[in-house]
């Protein structure tokens, strides 16, 4: 009897909210509910998705941004280590201690680098790059370190040792280190194109709002024969400025990142790639004189590598700037040890080579590395006051479009109120 009732109950209630439905009231109604219930749908998406923009930003610039600059001093820290052993090995006998340190501190930034660089990775790719840098750099150090035993006693075949461990660092330890620098910054441009990219979640979700906007206008024109309602009219315009400050802030975002070839984030990657390629280089010049091997050969390899440099540093900097001064300035004193060499002055050679002397290639060598070191420093602050910039241009975007959002909502009912009243 009870289940009976309740039946009829609810067949009635049924009943009644279909001929309401059917009803001016009943269409108004449902025309206000619908449009309040997309407006706070929209202010509920857009909030989400540009807050995420800011959250994004913060996570920039404390995580993958400092991430991206760990892997970069890695792969500058192994190549310098290489080039200072080999410079360590050809001042002979017992080197001196200013060199020697030079080596240690070297491959203790590459260790504090590798630290950094991998801090809170969980893929596998970033896991397996690490273990092989790991497993190979003790290698490398036990031949180093075979190849200075041998050369404090005299020994040639320490030259052999030395050798050995720079074709395990040139071809096995940094390929490796310039995978994981490569995956930190891609990671970084694409952090970087999901702050100034167009939310299009957020517009698509305005747009239906405006033309159920519009659409519920054309109903309110049918059912109460008034050309406009100002409710809804208001909450169009609201919505309208909602677009319009979305799209405002999008575009200041991306006029401030630059994420194509001018973009400072390509000459970060292309100034730390130049830096690398000056120490292999320098590698190159001191294990020329150290294994005293075919020179043309080892020249066509030094020639390939700072010509490579060369081009690179001419498209991100000023000829006239301190680093192609500097790299013109290392040539020349380059030269000057080539000819010694030639002319059968190894010894000559040798003193251009590492001495230090502001006419040897040691220290013109020192003050490109110098000069690289600071143009990185720059353009990396300049990576971070872009991304800064970027998540500001949406500072007030999720909640001003929020107020906008309500607004609008709080305007459809407002303004068709007094309508649905002529009915009841």
């Amino acid at each position: 009897m009870r289940r009976s009732r309740l039946s009829t109950t609810v067949r009635n209630a049924a009943g009644w909210a279909r001929r309401f439905a059917r009803t001016a009231p009943g269409v108004l109604s449902a025309v206000v509910a619908g449009l309040v219930l997309v407006s706070l749908v929209a202010g509920l998406v857009c909030v989400n998705q540009l807050g995420e923009k800011q959250t994004r930003r913060d996570s920039v610039l404390r995580h993958t941004e400092p991430l991206a600059d760990a892997s970069q001093r890695l792969y500058v820290a192994l190549s310098a280590a290489d080039a200072a052993a080999s410079t360590a090995f050809l001042s002979g006998g017992i080197e001196s201690p200013g060199v020697r340190t030079q080596y240690r501190q070297a491959l203790a930034d590459a260790a504090a680098a590798l630290a950094d660089a991998t801090t809170g990775a969980s893929d596998v790719q970033t896991r397996e790059i690490v273990a092989a840098i790991a497993a190979e750099l003790p290698s490398y150090t036990g031949l180093v370190e075979a190849a200075r035993a041998n050369n404090r006693q005299g020994l040639p075949v320490g030259s052999a040792y030395l050798r050995q461990a720079s074709v395990l660092m040139q071809h096995s330890v940094l390929p490796n280190a310039e995978k994981l620098e490569q995956n930190r910054l891609g990671q970084l441009r694409a952090d970087q194109r999901d702050i100034s990219a167009l939310p299009l979640l957020s517009v698509a979700v305005l747009l239906v709002l405006l033309i159920a906007l519009i659409a519920g206008s054309v109903v309110l024109l049918r059912r109460t024969n008034r050309r406009f309602n100002l409710g809804v009219t208001i909450a169009a315009g609201a919505t309208v400025l909602a677009l319009l400050w979305i799209g405002a802030a999008s575009i200041a975002a991306t006029g401030v990142i630059d994420t194509g070839p001018a973009g400072a984030t390509v000459r970060f990657e292309t100034l730390s790639r130049a830096r690398i390629l000056a120490q292999q280089a320098r590698t190159e010049e001191t294990m020329q004189l150290i294994t005293r091997s075919d020179v043309d050969a080892s020249e066509d390899i030094f020639t390939a590598e700072t010509t490579q440099l060369q081009n690179q540093l001419l498209t991100v900097v000023a000829p006239q700037s301190a680093a192609p001064q500097a790299f013109s300035s290392w040539q020349a004193g380059h030269r000057a040890q080539l000819a010694s060499n030639r002319n059968n002055d190894y010894n000559g050679a040798v003193r251009q080579a590492i001495g230090t002397d502001a006419d040897g290639s040691a220290f013109r060598f020192a003050a490109l590395d110098d000069s690289l070191r600071a143009e990185l420093d720059r353009t990396r602050q300049q990576v971070r006051d872009d991304v800064d910039a970027a998540g500001d241009a949406f500072t007030l975007s999720p909640f001003g479009t929020l107020v906008l959002l309500l607004a609008a909502a709080v305007a459809i009912v407002v303004g068709v109120w007094p309508r649905l009243q002529e009915f009841l």
